[in-house]
Order: structure tokens, then sequence, then C-alpha cells
């Protein structure tokens, strides 16, 4: 996918390098373990965090973004400025540029957008909604409006899920902007309401359809820019869809797919609401809460 350099204006924090406490890795994720099961959603709704519960459970080990586990000092070193942020290496200059672009994008075509803050990390950081750990994988945080992304991930997605390629990498930004705009439309509050009320089955359903929903937010960014799209980028979305999919993961992680347990929506439903964003370029195709079947 063709994108043009980020503009000046993009929001970017960087923490990189910076010194966190706290355990890494399977600590980490057993702190969030509500999430992963749907329950009690907090403050963070975390894309792909189901790759790390189903692959660590069943494999005794796979740390997402090379180890959460390892010491501060390891870390990559962050920038001081955007300009340096964004160009430590060619992955954190695809991410501010794919930023720009979703910002763009989005500003005409949701009333009163408001842009959220990429924030770098490696290995561990720290969200308005607690502790950031490689583990949990790219997440957004509404308390903060803050995107946070380590991009060792991205690594690890291609390498242990086959979603390689650049179209599959801003696939997974533009996710947590489609959680951002939830946040800005009132869609995300009204929906922890409504689970806190819930059941964990019935939680764990409104979540699907959230996650949904911001699978169509991406496709609706890709649709609005069709024009910059290269050969076997659509492919590569739809391989990065399928490989994170709650039925894919849980049949790779050795576990027969139980639907009651689903948080992010079958590997099918994924790749379904991806394309009709993308063919449609329009959000209000994306009301996953309206729809009688996912």
């Amino acid at each position: 996918m063709r994108l043009d350099d980020y503009d000046n204006d993009i929001q970017v924090s960087d923490q990189r390098g910076q010194s966190f406490g706290g355990g890494g890795g399977l600590g980490g994720l057993l702190g969030l373990l509500p999430l992963l099961m749907g329950r009690k959603l907090g403050c963070g709704t975390i894309v792909l965090i189901a790759i790390v519960g189903f692959f660590i459970f069943s494999s005794g080990g796979l740390q997402l973004g090379g180890g959460g586990g390892g010491s501060a000092g390891s870390a990559q070193r962050g920038g001081t400025s955007l300009e340096s942020s964004c160009n430590i290496d060619a992955v954190s200059k695809e991410a501010c540029n794919t930023l720009s672009s979703l910002d763009n994008t989005w500003e005409q075509v949701l009333p009163g957008f408001r842009q959220p803050t990429l924030v770098f990390y490696s290995q561990r950081g720290q969200s308005g909604c607690g502790a950031a750990q490689s583990a949990m994988g790219p997440f957004y945080c509404p308390t903060d409006q803050g995107i946070y992304l380590d991009t060792d991930f991205f690594r690890q997605l291609d390498q242990q899920m086959g979603a390689g390629g650049d179209f599959a990498r801003r696939y997974v930004i533009a996710h947590e902007m489609g959680h951002h705009i939830q946040k800005l439309t009132g869609v995300a509050d009204e929906v922890r309401q409504r689970q806190a009320r819930a059941s964990q089955e019935e939680g764990n359903a409104l979540q699907v359809r959230m996650e949904l929903q911001a699978d169509c937010y991406a496709g609706v960014w890709a649709g609005q820019n069709r024009d910059r799209l290269e050969p076997g980028d659509i492919e590569e979305g739809m391989t990065a869809a399928h490989a994170i999919g709650d039925d894919t993961l849980m049949k790779e992680a050795g576990r027969r797919p139980v639907e009651s347990m689903f948080t992010h929506g079958t590997s099918e439903q994924r790749m379904r609401w991806l394309q009709r964003g993308l063919q449609s370029g329009d959000p209000q195709e994306c009301d996953t809460f309206a729809a009688r079947t996912l």
C-alpha cells in the first residue's frame, strides 16, 4: 500500500528504552485474563490478545514482541522527537505513515474526529489503562486515547502466524484506530456499561461485535484509499484476519473452538467484516450491533 510520509501534526509518544517496573510475559498476561475471557473488559480493548492466551497455554511460552520477560535495559531505545521516534527503523516509519493516513481519512469521514496518540514501547510500557507488555499485542487504551505498539509484534505476526506484509501490519493499526472511533462515537462506553450488567457469555458476544466493527472500520480506511492499494494487499489483509480468528487460534492451540468463549470473532467473520468495510468505504455499513447475523 502506497502511503505518503507522515504529517508533522500526528500525535506520537515514545516509551522505548524507559524503565518500567513489574514482571513481563506470562505474569502480565495472567493479570489480563479477565480481558481475554471477556467478563470484565476494563480499560483496554486489546486486539490479538487471544493469540497470546491460546499459544502460551498450549505451548508453554510463546512470547510476542521478543519476550516480555526481558530486562528493561535490553529494550530498544526510543526517540526524543516526532522525527527521531518515527525514523528509528523502517517499521516505526511505516507505523507513523499509517497513523497519518488514518488521521487524514477519518477527519474527512467522521465529524468531530480527534487524533489518538501512537505510543511506541519496547517490552514494557505504561498506559492510562495500566501496564503495557509486549505479550499483550497492540492495544487501544480509551482512558488516554492511545494506540500502544511494540513493533516487534509484527515480526511474530509474520514468522509465527504466517501473516506478513505491509498491509497486514497496517490492518492491525487500523483496527486499533477502529476502537478509537468507537470511543469517539460513544459505542465503546455503551458496550462497557452493558457488559458490566451481562453474564460472561453475553459480555463475550458484545465484545465480538466490538472487534468485528473495528475490523470493518479498518476496511473503511482501506476502501477510502483504494487508489493506493497494490496487488496482494487485500490478500495480506484477509490472511491476517483469518489468522487471528478465535476458532483458528483455538485449533492451532490444540483446543476445540467454543463459541461462548469467543471474544474477537471467527476467521470467517473477521474476513467478512474487513471486506465489507473495504468494499463500501462507508462506516454506516459497519453496524455489527444491528446485524442479525455476524
